[in-house]
């Protein structure tokens, strides 16, 4: 590698590290989105040619990649601590009583907001982030380093002068829009909607696929700086410190002089709180000094120094006028309490989340029931309790329905499942629209000119009943339409055209199988090819696709032996939409035949870049050892898959030195 594209590969490592802190950390943004990809593509296109400069804390790692099948347990470096509640201003002001009878006088605090998120605690070494542990029993977390680091807010590189090694803990969190967001696409996935924010943002930071976890713009709030010896005198100035050094540190932290500085910050902030983007459940209120926190210490489960104000979540009592039912594009029915309006957090509420029958029955919900609703974590308020005493003797319970609300359908439910279903998919309207909304939406086949009402319209009208349907349209159809003129007809027509060129992995996504979301869609067209392969294929080879899985791998079978949904395929291929994926240009043939598979933990290379470097050479990745497997590249702490290739006999082991120096000859 010449020295000039060393000197490259450094310059943009450090370009991208700093527009990334310019654009999420302080909001002054250099370079546009564009400018910023274009970047980054330039930079993960030297890593791959060049993959003895791999870098863990490279920008390039911010998009995730690989398949992580657990997560090793790491004790903390040092313990992660609860905090005591108290839930009134006595219970506070006993709390720092306590505090003033040790220390003899006042002490200065320091307030901060209770955000509600998953606990994390990042280790730096060096100025480079070198792990991430999630909270776990407090003494030791699960490592999530890998999908911690696809979180633009957490700096892989610091800046400015920093302790050599020290822990900073902090609250991962989603944003209201981010969550909202989530639920929008589970829901045309036919999949039950997540509950609140906090516990998505938890179960992500599991996720297995960390180009997943890039995708749901998670952040992270610090709170904390922890070592052996930080150079400041006070939490106040470690915080300020953090924030220096490049992590995200909220700025309604507020440093007190006295208890009735805290009393005014806990209700300014019980009311304020409802404007922020991200859920908060509470004030901590913290010992300013780190030589006093010291002094007061712990009790076996909480520091002395800290307690958190717990607020109450907000919940009014309404009257509950009926229950309606939506029915989405899988089908998956979803009933909404509709309310009698009523102001909660700040909005005027009128309908609630019941989610599903099982809600419904577990409420023992009748009709004219004043009902408890809440809004603490929810996005969608929810009925969290009845007022049984008011309850009319003569109510009606809540049943839930038998029938499709828009078909007339009998509902089925699949087991394991809490949500009903419409069956009756090809005939369903609501279901055929959703279908075709989409196929056309913009992660999908991205035919930008046609929305939700154009797409009602062309259906009631008669023109589509199907997605294919759409590349048989003429301009003199469209033209008697309301509506719709010359320019928006030849621009539909036009949108359409182009959509022939979008990828064979998202006409995949765009079909709309149950369960197979962007990632999925991309496992499946990797090991599948053409529709064709797909359509061939059975269950044991689609649960066979590493991150797939019986569930998907029976949704996608069952799709595929649908009649109807080959003839579809067939009207979609002679419009010459791509359904077969695009050869990948190879650099070489020397792997041509031969099997790999990765374990252990990898230093010079990711999972993805790993699997690339294999298949641009002819090669193939397999996801288990088996006589059908020619190498075993191991990492450090190789297990069960080294010693099943030892006892086979017949699979070559490689180091991962031995591996790149085979690609490179």
């Amino acid at each position: 590698m010449s020295a000039s594209s060393v000197e490259r590969l450094n310059w943009l490592r450090h370009e991208l590290h700093r527009h990334n802190h310019l654009y999420y950390l302080e909001d002054n943004p250099e370079i546009n989105d564009r400018e910023f990809d274009l970047l980054l593509k330039e930079l993960q296109q030297l890593e791959e040619l060049h993959p003895e400069l791999y870098d863990s804390n490279s920008p390039t790692m911010r998009v995730g990649g690989g398949i992580n099948k657990n997560f090793e347990t790491i004790a903390h470096n040092r313990r992660m601590y609860s905090l005591s509640n108290t839930y009134n201003l006595q219970e506070l002001q006993d709390w720092y009583n306590r505090i003033v009878k040790h220390v003899g006088t006042d002490v200065s605090l320091v307030c901060e907001l209770k955000y509600d998120g998953a606990s994390i605690s990042l280790t730096y070494e060096d100025g480079q982030l070198l792990r991430a542990l999630t909270r776990g029993d407090g003494t030791s977390g699960d490592d999530v380093t890998a999908n911690v680091r696809t979180i633009r807010s957490v700096p892989l590189q610091l800046h400015g002068e920093f302790p050599e090694k020290f822990d900073i803990r902090g609250e991962i969190l989603l944003s209201h829009s981010a969550f909202a967001k989530i639920n929008a696409e589970r829901e045309q996935l036919g999949l039950e909607l997540y509950m609140n924010p906090r516990n998505t943002a938890s179960g992500t930071l599991k996720l297995q696929d960390s180009a997943e976890v890039a995708k749901r713009s998670l952040t992270a709030y610090m709170y904390g700086m922890v070592a052996d010896q930080l150079p400041v005198d006070t939490h106040w100035e470690a915080l300020e410190l953090a924030r220096s050094l490049g992590f995200k540190v909220p700025e309604t932290a507020a440093l007190c002089e006295n208890l009735e500085d805290v009393i005014t910050y806990i209700q300014h902030w019980d009311e304020a709180r409802h404007t922020l983007e991200v859920e908060t459940d509470g004030v901590v209120v913290k010992v300013n000094s780190l030589t006093l926190q010291e002094d007061l210490g712990y009790t076996a489960k909480a520091p002395r120094w800290a307690t958190a104000y717990k607020f109450q979540a907000e919940q009014v009592v309404t009257k509950l006028a009926s229950v309606s039912y939506q029915v989405g594009r899988t089908g998956a029915v979803t009933p909404v309490a509709n309310l009698e309006p009523v102001l909660i957090a700040g909005t005027i509420v009128k309908r609630a989340s019941l989610h599903n029958a099982d809600i419904i029955a577990q409420l023992d919900l009748h009709l004219n029931d004043w009902v408890q609703v809440e809004k603490g974590g929810e996005i969608i308020p929810k009925i969290v309790g009845v007022e049984l005493a008011n309850r009319d003797p003569n109510a009606e319970p809540v049943t839930f329905i038998s029938h499709c609300p828009d078909c007339g359908s009998a509902l089925t439910r699949i087991e394991g499942e809490a949500a009903y279903y419409c069956p009756n998919e090809e005939l369903c309207p609501t279901q055929m629209k959703g279908k075709i909304e989409h196929f056309v939406s913009r992660k999908a086949m991205d035919i930008e000119s046609l929305g939700a009402e154009t797409i009602s319209l062309l259906f009631d009208q008669g023109l589509i009943r199907h997605a294919e349907d759409l590349y048989h349209l003429e301009k003199t159809q469209l033209l008697k339409l309301d509506r719709i003129g010359e320019k928006s007809a030849q621009n539909i027509l036009d949108a359409i055209a182009n959509s022939t060129t979008v990828p064979y992995h998202r006409v995949l996504f765009a079909l709309g199988i149950r369960y197979v979301g962007e990632t999925v869609a991309k496992l499946l067209a990797e090991s599948f090819t053409t529709f064709q392969s797909l359509q061939e294929a059975t269950k044991d080879d689609l649960a066979a696709v590493p991150g797939i899985g019986t569930r998907i791998a029976e949704s996608v079978y069952n799709y595929f032996q649908e009649p109807a949904v080959i003839q579809r395929i067939q009207m979609l291929t002679d419009a010459g939409v791509q359904t077969q994926a695009q050869q990948r240009e190879l650099l070489s043939e020397s792997l041509a035949g031969k099997t790999f598979l990765f374990t252990g933990k990898l230093e010079i290379f990711n999972r993805d870049t790993a699997k690339e470097n294999v298949e641009k050479h002819g090669g193939k990745i397999i996801s288990s050892v088996s006589k059908n497997l020619d190498f075993l590249v191991v990492g450090e702490n190789a297990g069960s898959k080294l010693a099943k290739a030892q006892q086979l006999g017949t699979v070559r082991i490689l180091t991962e030195a031995e591996f790149l120096e085979m690609i490179q000859q």
